[in-house]
């Protein structure tokens, strides 16, 4: 064959990044079973783990299924989990070790949460010693587990994961809890919120004969009706709320779903468009993601979601393999379509002066004075609300969470905390930016768009503070920036 002949033939396209040899069978399960607990995790535990103690235990069979779970409940879960994944890790060898930045970092990071513990005006944990890290019920006890979930995933995502036979098995029982996630925020839009409202009125109309005497004292308890003038009435707040229609799904709050759907509508919308399904099947579960993320996603209301999606949508854009004129077209129509449409869609709320922007203003306010005042070690992790109650405008509503990741690092655990908690999470998104380029997988630019978005949501939310979020997103995280698989020693094999 001619030079000529050879080099006029077509090119293979770059297909999707092959990790290495095949994990072992061990890691393969695990992955499964991890993936299902994370599942678990934006089922049941959608709550800030500084609200552990207020979450009561479930008391039935029936609650047990409906309610959410005290948040500590998931420590026990994940620990035996993680010690599994080290075995595994340290039993097979891998050829691409780690990056040292990117463990270095994290353990460094977190070694300064354990220092800046010691010193936390949290006083359920001061001093803090080892024993009362394990047994604390504190906010800063609390805080500590929840950042050493968030190390645990991310080292078992980026040593026992990575390997994308590894990461499908992983997803199956994320994306299946993220489905039922978005299913139950559906229902609540049309169905659940205006049926709740539509029973209080008439409840309020009735003297709430309406309803079952045990109902209606549950309800007392939860404050959904209150007592006013001595007479019984649905909470106004609550009523609002309904009204608005803004939805969580299985989380704490509309702002959590959002940045839930940040994270893994990417990679659901890939894999239900994969070509390994038959076209009838791809059309429909495509149809299917798209119209349940986007119904979500637009019923939260969520400001900050709705401009992070917009940023993804761009960068997503400037990777297509597309002229730079092009490109640059698609963007601007984006940004001004998305900006048109938020300012309509959000038009009342700037029209009453923005509320929530200005409440979190004085968050960041009162976090900067934080640190500046405990430079060093901060006031513990999870305490930001502790100085906040102090130092608060006089008309501003309490906060238990400085509504920003990055600013909270540094108001809890000092300078330092703060600024290793940035450089890691700076340098893992940039390192597995550069993993990710050129392979042609759409599954690692899905997952990478998702945490990306995640994480630019950290600047405006408590995400790290939320097992269902933090623990999926680092998760993911480490995959993207892990080893390419756990290479398994022949002898092992065969065994």
């Amino acid at each position: 064959m001619s030079r000529k002949a050879k080099d006029e033939r077509p090119k293979p396209e770059p297909g999707p990044a092959i990790a290495g040899p095949r994990p072992a069978p061990l890691a393969l399960a695990l992955a499964l079973v991890f993936g299902l607990f994370l599942g678990l995790c934006i089922w049941k535990f959608g709550n800030p783990v500084i609200l552990d103690q207020k979450i009561a235990s479930p008391g039935s069979s029936s609650e047990f299924l409906s309610d959410t779970w005290p948040t500590h409940w998931a420590n026990g879960i994940l620990l035996p989990i993680a010690l599994i994944g080290m075995a595994i890790a340290a039993s097979h060898r891998s050829k691409r070790p780690l990056d040292r930045r990117l463990w270095l970092l994290p353990l460094l990071w977190f070694g300064w949460q354990v220092i800046s513990a010691t010193r936390s005006v949290d006083i359920a944990l001061s001093p803090a010693t080892l024993w009362q890290f394990f047994v604390g019920t504190g906010l800063t006890a609390a805080t500590l587990w929840q950042f050493f979930g968030c190390i645990a995933c991310y080292f078992l995502g980026a040593i026992v994961f990575a390997h994308v036979e590894a990461r499908s098995f992983l997803l199956f029982g994320i994306l299946a809890a993220f489905a039922f996630c978005l299913v139950r925020a559906v229902d609540q839009k049309f169905v659940e919120f205006p049926n709740s409202r539509q029973l209080l009125i008439e409840g309020g109309q009735t003297g709430w004969t309406n309803l079952p005497p045990g109902l209606v004292a549950q309800l007392k308890h939860e404050n959904v009706i209150i007592t006013t003038n001595g007479v019984d009435v649905a909470n106004p707040a609550v009523l609002a709320k309904f009204e608005k229609g803004r939805v969580m799904g299985t989380l704490v709050y509309p702002n959590a779903l959002a940045g839930l759907t940040l994270l893994l509508f990417p990679v659901a919308l890939v894999l239900a468009r994969s070509k390994k399904l038959r076209p009838a099947i791809r059309g429909l579960a495509t149809a299917t993601v798209a119209l349940l993320g986007l119904t979500a996603f637009y019923s939260t209301g969520s400001k900050a979601g709705w401009l992070i999606a917009l940023v993804i949508i761009g960068v997503y854009l400037f990777r297509l393999d597309r002229a730079v004129r092009l490109k640059t077209a698609m963007i601007i129509v984006v940004a001004v379509v998305g900006l048109g449409i938020f300012s309509v869609r959000f038009h009342s709320y700037f029209a009453h002066g923005a509320t929530s922007v200005g409440a979190r203003f004085d968050y960041w306010r009162a976090a900067v004075q934080t640190t500046v005042a405990h430079p060093f070690l901060g006031t513990g992790p999870g305490t930001f609300q502790r100085p906040y109650a102090r130092i608060k405008s006089p008309d501003a509503e309490m906060a238990r969470l400085a509504h920003n990741d990055y600013l909270e690092q540094f108001s809890d655990s000092g300078i330092p905390g703060g600024i290793l908690y940035m450089c890691w999470i700076v340098l893992a998104l940039f390192l597995a930016f550069q993993k990710i380029r050129g392979t042609g997988d759409p599954v690692s630019l899905a997952l990478f768009l998702g945490v990306l978005g995640w994480f630019l949501q950290g600047f405006a939310e408590f995400s790290l503070y939320i097992p269902a979020l933090a623990w999926t997103a680092f998760t993911l995280l480490g995959c993207l920036v892990g080893v390419k698989g756990i290479e398994i020693d022949k002898k092992t094999v065969h065994a």
